[in-house]
Formats: C-alpha cells, structure tokens, sequence
C-alpha cells in the first residue's frame, strides 16, 4: 500500500537537508517537500568564513548534496519560496504566492538571520554581513592584500573573517564592545589568548569601545568609534551575532523562547510540528536544561534525529553542544555547555603560550565543557567525562602523562 503521507521541511538549510536524506535513509516512501528562501540549493556554511574568504576552497564543494540528488530521492526542492504562514488545526502552510500545502508532518528549520548594525551609515553600500554563499564569495573577491577591512564583532564569525583577511595581506582593525573579543563564550581566561593571537598577527583590536556612525568618505568609509576614534575602511565587515529565526513559529502560536521550544524528540509544543538545527531551543536530557545552539555540529545531528522522530522512532537528542574554528594557525574544538551559572575555574593542559592546549570549564567540582586548541583526537575522550557527571581531580585533569580517559 502506497505511503500517502507528506512531510513537509521549512528551510532548506543543513538541518532540513539532513533531515530529508535521512527520511529516505530510514525508508519513508511518502511525500517530501523541502522549502527554501535561497536560490542556493542546501550547503554548509563553515567555510564561508573560513577557506572560501581565503580562497583555499572550491564554493561548489559547500553543497549539501550534488545537484541531482533531490530528484534521484523523490524530494521535491523549492527554491526561492518562502512560507508566509503555518496553520497547525488545517495542518497547512501558505506560500508567498498564495499556494497552500497540506502536511501530515512539518519540520521548521528556518536556522537564524544576521542582528543588524543599529547606526547611521549601516546601509552604505561597502558594509557587508557574512551568512549566505553569495556574501562570501563577493567578499572574498572584493578583500586584496589593499584593502582596509574594518570588521565589527568579535564573535567567531568576526575573528574568522579578521584572520582570513591578513592572510590575504589585508590591513584590518576589529571593534568589539566587550573588554575581550569571545570573552561571553570562552570567558577571559581562554579569551585573553585569543585577542593575544590576533594582536600578533597584526590586527588593530579595539576592545571595549563601540560604533556609533559609518560615514562615506568617497568611495570608501569611516568608521567613528564611541571614544572619537575614526578607523578609515574600504571594507566594513559586521558580525554583531545572528538571532534564530522563529517569526513563523510564533504567529502559529508555537511556544518561543530563544528559538522554538522542543522537547528531547525535537517537537515542538504541536506533535506534528518539528524543529532542529539554529531555530530550535531543545531540552537536553543529559545537561537537564534547555539548549539553544547555533553551530554546524548542531544542525548536522539535529535534522536527522528529527526525521527520525517525525517517522515514529523513539528519539531523545543528547548530542552536546559542539563547535570548532580556524584562525591563522590555530584550530581548535570546543564540546560541553557552560550555562547561565557560568563556571567555577578553568583548568588548563598542556601549553598556553605555544597554543598547544586544553581547557576545561568545571562547575562545582564537575566538567561541563572543554576546548583543545591545536591538541586532537580528544573531543570524544573530553565529552565521555563530561556526560559521566562525575567530580574530576584537577590536578589529574592538568597533568599530560594521565591519560584523559582514565
């Protein structure tokens, strides 16, 4: 008997790619619908900040799938098209031509949208932001070893691009309100090594102050600093974070927080409406809290554990959150949740001043999270103490000759 079901995906992001292979993977012969504001077919976005600014990557290699892919699998990609509206009692969307579509399931993986640079001059042409394929291939064409890049933010996205740029010779300054760029993510222990790197590579960071105006100055631009400084720029770069994006969520009376509410099975507070990937704030059954994440790692494990879960598999999401970077010469890894409470100390293994290291974020006496830095192979040894919840020896835990796992 035919399988008369249709699921429907709302984004065509990472999550809601994975999440359609998998569908055919775990054998659902209904109807799917994967649906996308891009013209681009579903990719990856890593290395839009990372090798394509450098131009070490081939854009065509971004993508999810080749091309082919979602006709040879019966999924029916529509680009281009955005859903306007949820009706969860019809069980319908309504796109922004007016077309509904009936669901028996529905997957909201809308990911997140870019916070805006709130200041006179935002919108001059020559200030860019950093989330789609096409941004970053036109940045990477328009950054030259002349050019003056002035990037706002010192977030991940922000330090990446910074780092991308002097290696292509580029003069850069970064302007970052906080005392430490990273400092609201890694704390000022581990983000003090970073604004040391930067420095060292040449990069202008300005810490502590803010913008308050972007002005033409012909064909290029001044950015004008809350203390009066005026950074002269062929280039402005703004990567003041990005929000999940849960518009749609909301007005179909879905419950939001930081992102659309899920359960451990990734549903959301309608059981046949789903979420994963940067939209979704899931409880996380090993962490005993709710997590919101915007990483790749994330949105990779999410969309196939929600397929899963929309075709009737007992699912409970206890991926830790997980995320990694690269800058200059330094990669690292970062695994665990450092919540709201924060933590007690950080320990560090290994060596600091070479860059060759491992912190760990422990919170009353337990790990929670760590970061290795130019060490690897240890992420799965790092996330196995964590979601043991057991007390660590510090001491033990600093040492190089104890072997983590032990």
């Amino acid at each position: 008997m035919a399988d008369e079901r249709t699921f429907i995906i709302v984004g065509a992001s990472l999550a809601g790619a994975k999440a359609a292979e998998t569908l055919r993977e775990e054998g659902f012969a209904g109807r799917v619908v994967l649906i996308g504001a891009e013209a681009e077919r579903p990719y990856e976005r890593p290395p839009l900040s990372k090798d394509l600014l450098t131009g070490e990557f081939d854009p065509s290699k971004a993508y999810v799938h080749e091309a082919t892919w979602y006709d040879e699998h019966s999924v029916e990609l529509r680009l281009s098209t955005r859903v306007t509206a949820i009706d969860p009692a019809a069980h319908q969307i309504t796109l922004d031509g007016g077309e509904t579509l009936t669901y028996d399931k529905l997957l909201l993986a809308t990911g997140s949208v870019v916070r805006p640079l709130k200041v006179p001059g935002a919108d001059l042409d020559g200030v860019r932001y950093l989330r789609t394929l096409p941004e970053s291939e036109a940045l990477a064409k328009a950054i030259t070893a002349e050019s003056r890049v002035v990037v706002i933010g010192g977030g991940w996205i922000g330090l990446e691009v910074a780092a991308a740029a002097r290696g292509r010779g580029a003069s850069v300054a970064l302007v970052e309100v906080a005392p430490l760029p990273l400092a609201g993510v890694l704390g000022s222990e581990v983000a003090t090594i970073f604004a040391e790197l930067h420095r060292e590579k040449g990069v202008d960071l300005r810490v502590g102050v803010g913008v308050t105006e972007i002005r033409a100055d012909g064909a290029a631009k001044v950015v004008v600093l809350d203390d009066g400084t005026e950074l002269p720029a062929d280039l402005v770069v703004v990567g003041v974070g990005v929000r999940p994006n849960i518009e749609l969520a909301q007005a179909a009376g879905l419950a939001v927080d930081n992102g659309v509410l899920v359960n451990a099975s990734l549903q959301t507070s309608d059981e046949d409406i789903y979420a994963a990937g940067d939209v979704a704030q899931h409880d996380h059954p090993t962490l005993n809290t709710q997590v919101h994440v915007e990483h790749w790692a994330n949105a990779q494990a999410q969309g196939p554990a929600a397929a899963r879960s929309m075709a009737g598999q007992a699912v409970s999401f206890d991926e830790l959150p997980f995320f990694f970077s690269d800058q200059y010469d330094l990669g690292l890894e970062y695994a665990g949740f450092v919540g709201p409470d924060g933590y007690d100390e950080v320990v560090f293994r290994g060596d600091v001043a070479g860059r060759e290291f491992i912190a760990f974020y422990l919170k009353d006496g337990r790990l929670i999270a760590g970061l290795n830095a130019n060490v690897w192979d240890v992420s799965d040894q790092i996330q196995a103490i964590i979601k043991s919840g057991k007390p660590v020896d510090t001491a033990r835990l600093a040492d190089p000759d104890v072997p983590l796992d032990s």
